[in-house]
């Protein structure tokens, strides 16, 4: 019986799915049964032949298998590995080469004989690639094929970098790689420009040769090309999809990958379901949405014939389940983000009292809080709460290299205007300006640049947080010490991070914290920052007794928002306030027209906050609540 509810409930799912907890026990899973292979391989006297992936997503899995080398004796003396791909042209000491990429996270960590390790060679001449290609195959069918290949999975469903259009059948060659996919390699590049537009991958073919395929997929941005590939039909447009036809395959995922498949998104779909408050509200939502109705106009006809029978059953009628879902979206919206003093706050996101609160906003990078909250920012101070604006990190890197040199030479004229000797300045300017012109795409700027760019964040942060009303001793510049590696590759979070954080903690005291929960951010700042936050919290928790009265609020809007259900706050803004929340966020002047990492959203940064605002206004007008210009929405998160 388990097991046909089972298939009952993934019968959407057109290949087996294990589905983790996390990236990290997923990734210590697949650790796991390729040591088991290597381990099995060893006591016949065979060699265990991998093929390997690289990118974000096998990282911790090659962590774990340095790991168990280290600390458990776990050999690769019998180990040949074949990689899946290589840029091209790319010099195998380049930065961003798989040779470094490969040899800094296995390879110069584990006992392998390097001569067991094969790469594509990013350095052949153009007629000599072909050849290559046709000698890389033979290795791998010498050997007897691959007994485990590991994949990642591309936001356009490339596996490898087989690109949408690639043949079921094909091998090892050169290909084209699409615009999508150079975007998402333009932050390790230093720009898409600096990105190869060509590549030598091993063929989808060549992959399904392999005994046992492990395909890996890590976060929430994942979650939309996972649902295509696990459960679309079979198609070129997205060339993952054609594992489907191995008996070979499994995908590991983590519960952000898996978000979007119809067991974990909609499970009403194919199982009976156990109606909490939290899955009524978002099945009611869905249905609405799907049928383009206000919640109070659904019927049970509605729900008998969209999978939602059992809850018109046991929590009917459905007329009683719509009007106690339109008041929890109601008692979400609330023009007092601070809490509404002298009044009733038992139907109300946040407490009455104390009247006026300690807030702080944590804003990962020096825009992310009038970006995303910054009507809601304004709003609290306006209504007279002692609010504080902390920047975790100087967002250095994301200044464009003129803007230094314009700095540098208005900070000279204005010495020469005052009388001040601008010859130190004046070296230091030309010696900047020697250094841009021979930069390498993604080389570490030199000390004083990074400072220069850190700086231009600074400053454009104060004018943000002034306009927003806030006094410059509550303006907090953290500067954490894990993002200063001046590369776009950051240092592991260390006790230095969490340290300086609960000192700001401790020194305010708040009752309400507001922190960056836009965790499908593609650049992974907004996660870390708030884990150090996280942290920060739970320490405290254990002696500081005031921790206990404060409440954590998670914003979103610089690349996702929350999906109407689980928004728990919801601000509405007056066309007024949209307008200021705009200027707040027109004084980051270099953030401003074209970033230097715009991610893959082309609309410039008001733009896309001001779009999603009147989206989620929409999407609750749409439901049958009033109807406000925009609106700003919260998470609270308990910790």
């Amino acid at each position: 019986m388990a097991r046909l509810n089972l298939l009952e409930e993934t019968r959407y799912e057109k290949l087996p799915v294990n589905v983790y907890p996390n990236q990290k026990e997923a990734s210590r899973r697949v650790a796991q049964r390729i040591a088991g292979l290597i381990k099995s391989k060893q006591e016949t006297g065979k060699p265990a032949v991998l093929g390997l992936a690289t990118g974000v997503t096998p990282v911790g899995v090659y962590q774990e298998l340095v790991r168990l080398h280290r600390e458990e004796g776990l050999s690769f003396k019998n180990v040949i590995t074949f990689n899946l791909d290589e840029y091209y042209p790319m010099q195998p000491d380049s930065a961003q080469s798989y040779v470094t990429f490969m040899n800094e996270n296995l390879f110069n960590h584990i006992d392998i004989d390097k001569n067991n390790v094969h790469i594509p060679d990013g350095t052949l001449d153009k007629d000599a690639v072909t050849a290559f290609c046709v000698e890389y195959e033979r290795q791998i069918e010498d050997l007897g094929g691959l007994d485990l290949q590991i994949l990642g999975i591309g936001r356009t469903g490339h596996i490898g970098f087989n690109e949408p259009g690639s043949a079921p059948n094909s091998g090892t060659r050169m290909v084209t790689l699409d615009d999508l996919t150079r975007s998402d390699a333009s932050r390790d590049f230093g720009g898409k420009e600096n990105v190869p537009t060509k590549a030598i991958t091993m063929g989808i073919g060549t992959i399904f040769k392999a005994r046992e395929i492990i395909l890996m997929a890590w976060s929430q941005r994942k979650a939309a090309i996972i649902k295509k590939a696990v459960e679309g039909e079979i198609s070129g447009d997205v060339p993952a999809t054609y594992l489907q036809l191995s008996d070979h395959v499994e995908f590991v995922l983590d519960e952000g990958a898996a978000s979007d498949l119809t067991r974990f998104d909609t499970p009403w779909l194919v199982k009976d379901c156990v109606w909490t408050n939290e899955l009524r509200k978002k099945a009611v939502i869905w249905l609405a949405t799907t049928l383009k109705k206000p919640v109070l106009k659904l019927t049970e006809e509605d729900y008998n014939s969209h999978g939602m029978a059992q809850l018109a059953v046991e929590q009917g009628p459905v007329y009683n389940i719509n009007i106690d879902i339109f008041n929890r979206l109601q008692h979400t919206i609330t023009g007092w983000p601070g809490g509404k003093p002298n009044a009733d706050d038992s139907q109300r996101p946040e407490r009455a009292n104390p009247a006026k609160k300690r807030s702080i906003v944590f804003s990962p990078h020096p825009d992310d809080d009038v970006i995303s909250m910054g009507g809601t920012f304004i709003r609290l101070v306006d209504q007279g709460h002692d609010v504080h604006v902390a920047y975790q990190t100087s967002g250095n890197t994301a200044v464009w290299d003129d803007d230094v040199l314009r700095y540098v030479e208005f900070a000279i004229d204005f010495n020469k205007s005052i009388g001040d000797d601008a010859g130190k300045l004046s070296g230091i300017y030309e010696d900047m300006r020697s250094f841009l012109e021979k930069k390498r795409p993604n080389q570490v700027d030199t000390q004083e640049i990074r400072n220069v760019k850190g700086f231009i964040r600074k400053t454009e942060a104060i004018a943000g947080a002034r306009f927003a009303g806030l006094p410059d001793d509550h303006i907090h510049f953290m500067a954490l010490p894990f993002y200063e590696s001046g590369k776009t590759q950051k240092n592991a979070v260390g006790e230095e991070d969490v340290r300086l954080t609960m000192e700001l903690l401790q020194a305010v005291k708040p009752h309400q914290v507001f922190a960056a929960g836009d965790f499908a951010d593609p650049h992974g700042t907004h996660v870390v920052c708030f884990n150090i936050i996280l942290e920060a919290l739970k320490r405290l928790k254990e002696t500081e007794e005031w921790v206990k009265d404060c409440w954590l609020w998670l914003y979103r809007g610089a690349w996702h928002e929350f999906e109407t259900h689980e928004i728990e706050m919801a601000v509405p803004l007056s066309p007024q306030e949209v307008l200021r929340k705009r200027y707040a966020i027109f004084k980051h002047q270099s953030q401003k027209d074209t970033p230097v990492f715009p991610g893959d959203d082309a609309r410039e940064f008001w733009v896309r906050a001001e779009d999603r605002n009147r989206e989620t206004a929409s999407n609750y007008n749409e439901l049958g609540l009033a109807e406000y210009e925009a609106m700003e929405a919260f998470v609270r998160f308990q910790f």
